[in-house]
């Protein structure tokens, strides 16, 4: 049974009456571990999962199953219907309009028949190559290599909508005898884009790079970040700053702030689910159909993200960013961002830098002040000091704490082409995104300790 058929069949099984909302996704997977150049781990998933949601009095209840029997169906909808009544009962009305019409949204390129096909043997050639780039230069390779294909359905007595998706992403630590290490990855819609030997060697480089380790003082530094950095960064971003909910509140970053300058003049940022370098998808958990939506243009703030229940709450339309039937109680979140790049190379970035700080990526992030976009996290796999407009040395990880927006308003140059980044880490349900976004520099950047 497909996603389709699945999500039709329990809003039949559903019942008319409490005019139900169906979701059904089917994720199918593999993914491949490996560590110490060997591989350790490999797992396949085939998964149908259904979701009903009913609307009472403002409060929208939802129950889930992987059972696709039809009495498995009513008992769900039956299960969300007491959720529902009970918020209600509890709490009074809700804001909760009704369910939108599901709309099949925009034709896109985020599917790859190739990648749908999970092959082992193409993850087996990514580490094999992985692992011989890895023994060139003396170092162990770690990491995960995984795809997937997705198929989400929703449906209600409004109309179905359909989409389709692949995904693949690899990426590679390597771990020098020194204990050094470096970091590489690659995200795509098709598998047959990422290039284990090209990862490995890049994170090898990083790991087997020459000279004694500095420690730097806390304070302000000019910095380079790379695209991994950057883009969990500006992740953060979306969820302090373009969070509809947490802006109709009060609580978001932009609270107040849109149409002001909250960035350099080069920050062009928005979500653009049909960007080429991005995973996009044609509508978002409420059946609303993407569309590109500027957030930051020309460093001026532009606008925030909503579902429906964000929208009702700040008198504006869902954009098509619902995480869940009803709205997640996070809120609603850009899963597409692009940062549009600049004019610069790598050593062009540098070469201002007297004495600044290179990053490679960033771990152990977390919100400090929402409200201020002010995040702390921790350099790894690749931090190194810039001297005299070059990368000299590697540098002891050292743990940021700033204000993105801050950061984006202090930018000086982007490179060039944005690149596609993610984690990559696949727990739960799969709904996998990323950040599309450059390279840059900023003219200073807090650091309030070391990391060692």
């Amino acid at each position: 049974m497909n996603a389709l058929e699945a999500a039709e069949r329990a809003l039949g099984a559903a019942g008319a009456s409490d005019r139900p909302f169906a979701t059904a996704t089917r994720e199918r997977s593999l993914l491949l571990r490996f560590a110490a150049s060997r591989p350790t781990q490999a797992t396949a998933v085939d998964d149908l999962a259904v979701e009903l949601a009913v609307v009472r009095d403002g409060h929208v209840g939802r129950a889930s199953t992987n059972d696709v029997r039809d009495d498995a169906f009513s008992a769900a909808a039956s299960n969300a219907r007491v959720a529902a009544d009970a918020a209600a009962r509890a709490v009074g009305p809700g804001p909760y309009p009704g369910f939108p019409a599901p709309m099949p949204g925009p034709a896109h390129a985020g599917h790859d028949a190739n990648t749908a096909r999970l092959d082992p043997a193409r993850g087996r050639a990514e580490l094999e190559a992985a692992f011989g780039a890895a023994a060139g230069a003396g170092v162990e390779a770690h990491g995960i290599w995984t795809a997937a294909e997705v198929e989400t359905a929703v449906a209600s007595e409004w109309g179905v909508a359909f989409d389709l998706v692949t995904d693949a992403f690899m990426k590679v630590i390597c771990i020098a005898p020194s204990g050094r290490s470096g970091y590489a990855s690659a995200t795509a819609v098709r598998a047959g884009a990422l290039d284990g030997g090209s990862l490995a060697g890049r994170a090898a480089a990083k790991a087997t790079a020459e000279g004694e380790t500095e420690r730097l003082e806390p304070g302000d530094h000019p910095v380079v970040m790379e695209p991994q950095a950057l883009g969990l960064l500006l992740e953060l971003l979306g969820a302090t700053a373009f969070n509809g909910l947490a802006h109709a509140e009060g609580r978001g970053a932009l609270a107040g702030r849109l149409g002001t300058a909250v960035a350099a003049p080069s920050i062009n940022l928005s979500d653009s689910p049909r960007f080429p370098r991005t995973l996009p998808r044609a509508f978002d958990a409420e059946g609303v159909p993407k569309a590109p939506l500027p957030l930051i243009q020309d460093g001026v703030a532009q606008g925030v993200v909503h579902d429906v229940n964000s929208g009702a709450l700040a008198g504006a339309s869902s954009t098509g960013h619902a995480l869940a039937v009803g709205g997640s109680a996070s809120g609603p979140l850009p899963t597409n961002l692009v940062l549009a790049g600049g004019g610069a190379d790598e050593a062009e970035l540098c070469a201002p830098i007297e004495r600044g700080v290179y990053v490679t990526r960033f771990w152990y992030a977390n919100v400090v002040r929402p409200a201020e976009s002010l995040v702390t996290a921790v350099s790894r796999d690749g931090t190194f000091l810039i001297e005299d407009g070059r990368v000299t040395r590697p540098l002891a990880d050292l743990r940021l704490t700033d204000s993105v927006l801050g950061i984006l308003g202090r930018t000086q140059a982007l490179s060039a082409i944005p690149l596609l980044t993610s984690d990559g880490e696949f727990y739960g349900r799969r709904f996998a995104s990323g950040v599309a976004c450059p390279a840059l520099r900023a003219g200073s950047v807090r650091f309030t300790g070391a990391a060692y």
